[in-house]
């Protein structure tokens, strides 16, 4: 019924044509593709036993285990099938969890045998991703048309009445070279409780989901002790954040919080910084600046610990900075307002979406459609 095989390491390109999947989900870009039309297990380490699907060609790195369906079954029933199957916890591996083809081979879950049984399972499931998949397509339309507007205002420095404004030093009249400092209210960062985070209590925002605007991984979420976070100082995220990942392999990556997206209540652990600007420059100018690759790249580049990498908040705080007029920060962040809360409403929507989705899932596996059922045999391709 089903055959595995192994993937392999990727050669990472930026603009590459194809997706990259890791055990974490997809991992970046490349411009060939090993699989298509496949299931994508997570093989090894956090994400041991994680699940994905894509219909289309991709790059499975080393990191998992691709899966094929074979004996006319239908593909995506499988892909829920084995999304709510405790995969992990047959995981072995002294030092870190791993799954293995013989693991998987011995593993036997019950299953619709059907094929129209297996079709109105996933089509039923599959409404709710379809959804979910057009919500997370309106976002990235929606952040395109936001960050055009950025570039084409404070890049390309054609804002509106520009024709009029003569352009001295390298920027317009009325403008300032500042540093990032100069226009900060708060540079902060949170913290962790002694042992670490927990399993329960208020969420912990780290560097795993600092990904972007209106993009939220809630299977990553790790909490401190309620006690933990009413005693807290700094690290508590209000509506309107902006979030920079400060240390590890990803420094300068950025995210944006608001409008009770991703929670009503959390904070951040060590390895993430918050930024707040002052009125005259706003938090919707703030992300889409600190986002741009170039600025991303800056902030990179602040690291000097090659062994540990990770920026200072006074390094951060010296990052250049031109200050347009308010008149045009105040019409930008006015324009581009309706566009980042209608991510938020839609980033929400996703996450309701999911949880419904979540609800119904083990109740259609466990038998709510009543017909033929059998266990699933594993063979290895």
């Amino acid at each position: 019924m089903i055959n595995f095989f192994n993937g392999k390491a990727p050669a990472i390109a930026d603009d590459g044509q194809y997706v990259v999947f890791g055990s974490n989900g997809v991992i970046g870009r490349s411009e060939s593709f090993n699989h298509e039309n496949a299931i994508i297990l997570g093989r090894v380490g956090a994400y041991c036993g994680s699940v994905e699907i894509c219909l289309n060609k991709f790059w499975a790195s080393d990191n998992t285990i691709v899966v094929k369906t074979k004996n006319d079954n239908d593909q995506r029933y499988i892909y829920y099938r084995l999304l709510s199957s405790p995969l992990r916890s047959y995981a072995g591996g002294a030092a870190q969890p791993l799954l293995t083809h013989t693991i998987l081979r011995a593993i036997k879950v019950r299953v619709f045998t059907e094929l129209r049984t297996q079709r109105r399972i996933a089509s039923t499931l599959s409404a709710y991703d379809d959804l979910i998949e057009n919500n997370r397509r309106r976002i990235q339309l929606l952040e395109r048309a936001a960050r055009l507007l950025y570039k084409e205002w404070f890049v390309h420095l054609r804002f509106p009445g520009h024709e009029h404004v003569p352009i001295t030093d390298g920027i317009p009249k009325g403008w300032e070279k500042k540093t990032l400092g100069d226009v900060l209210t708060d540079l902060e960062s949170g913290g962790r409780p002694k042992g670490g985070s927990r399993e329960e209590g208020i969420p912990s925002i780290g560097a795993e989901n600092v990904t972007g605007i209106g993009q939220y991984d809630y299977s990553k979420d790790r909490y401190v002790p309620e006690e933990y976070f009413k005693a807290m100082r700094k690290g508590i995220v209000r509506s309107r954040d902006v979030l920079v990942y400060k240390d590890g392999a990803n420094i300068g990556r950025s995210s944006y919080f608001g409008d009770g997206f991703p929670h009503e209540q959390c904070a951040v652990n060590d390895h993430v910084f918050i930024l707040r600007t002052v009125p005259a420059v706003g938090q919707n100018l703030l992300y889409f600046w600190v986002s741009q690759d170039e600025i991303r790249h800056r902030v990179a580049n602040l690291n000097a610990n090659t062994a540990q990498p990770g920026i200072s908040r006074s390094k951060l705080k010296n990052l250049s900075f031109v200050q347009p007029q308010q008149a045009i920060t105040h019409l930008f962040n006015k324009t581009v307002e309706p566009v980042v809360g209608q991510i938020f409403r839609l980033a929400k929507e996703i996450q309701y979406l999911t949880q419904a989705r979540d609800l119904i899932l083990p109740r259609l596996m466990n038998g709510t459609v009543g017909l033929g059922v059998t266990e699933l045999e594993m063979s290895d391709g």
